[in-house]
């Protein structure tokens, strides 16, 4: 089996704590740079798309640019997905980086960032996408928070209808704001957490299908949702990952969604999966 995505969480720390991301509860934690390696090439047979995403702020990481260097060696596309905070400070590593194959900024962190102007921190994104971009790496530009904290959605647009003027056309994914350009606006979602109510007990999801996630303990989850690791397949510092994907409790899952059947207690309470089911 291959995947078309597999979110490896480098660390589950971040330096913004927005409302619309629930963070963790776990332990503070980072990969190592020998963690890393042992689970990038048991990664590595089963994707070439690899994610530096699940909790946490991937900038933050003190070894990034050795992380980096050791999936160019393996011949991944990294995807980094940011707030975009610390790019002034650290963009340079992703921009030096052969490995980087797409930057996702999440601009609804404006919302946590109490330590500059909205304008300044959207002259730092702007000013590494345009860098980027030049050098050929994707960039894409989120506002997941539409019908929920967007009081200052149309002042982000406005700057970046003047950043990149146009014109502007409509993509799969959202809008086309310029070449390797994009702006993806989509609706804020609930995120799967056990103690809510159930929204669904059929339907189907992508996960352990179009992705798997990996957590910086080296837990195995069904997808990037799964922030708590409340569905732990196995641990790959102790397994090999088919070993895990053969599991009762991955198999389940698998074939539960295969026949529209929710079987696992966070996938009935996951807000973001119900739009599989329009």
């Amino acid at each position: 089996m291959r995947f078309r995505k597999v979110y490896l969480e480098i660390g589950n720390i971040c330096n913004l704590h927005c409302s619309f991301c629930p963070g963790t509860k776990r332990e503070p934690r980072m990969l190592f740079s020998e963690e890393f390696r042992l689970l990038a090439v048991k990664l590595r047979p089963y994707t070439e798309y690899l994610y530096f995403h699940l909790m946490g702020e991937p900038l933050l990481h003190p070894q990034l640019e050795l992380f980096l260097s050791e999936a160019e060696r393996l011949s991944y596309n990294v995807m980094i997905t940011t707030n975009g905070m610390l790019l002034p400070a650290k963009g340079q590593v992703l921009l030096q980086s052969g490995a980087v194959h797409k930057v996702n900024l999440s601009l609804q962190s404006y919302e946590a960032n109490n330590s500059g102007k909205l304008e300044n921190y959207l002259r730092g994104c702007v000013d590494f996408v345009k860098e980027a971009v030049a050098r050929g790496i994707l960039c894409e530009f989120r506002l997941w928070n539409q019908g929920g904290l967007d009081s200052r959605n149309q002042e982000i647009l406005a700057f970046l209808r003047s950043a990149f003027p146009g014109p502007w056309s409509e993509s799969r994914n959202g809008q086309k704001l310029a070449d390797h350009v994009w702006l993806d606006p989509g609706e804020r979602f609930d995120w799967p957490e056990l103690d809510l109510n159930e929204v669904r007990q059929s339907g189907f999801c992508y996960g352990l299908r179009d992705q798997i996630g990996v957590l910086c303990d080296g837990t195995v989850v069904p997808c990037c949702l799964d922030h708590e690791g409340d569905i732990p397949l196995g641990n790959l510092f102790a397994q090999e990952l088919q070993e895990i994907l053969d599991g009762p409790r991955a198999r389940a899952i698998y074939d539960g969604f295969s026949e529209r059947k929710v079987v696992e207690p966070l996938c009935k309470r996951c807000g973001y999966a119900t739009r599989f089911q329009k």
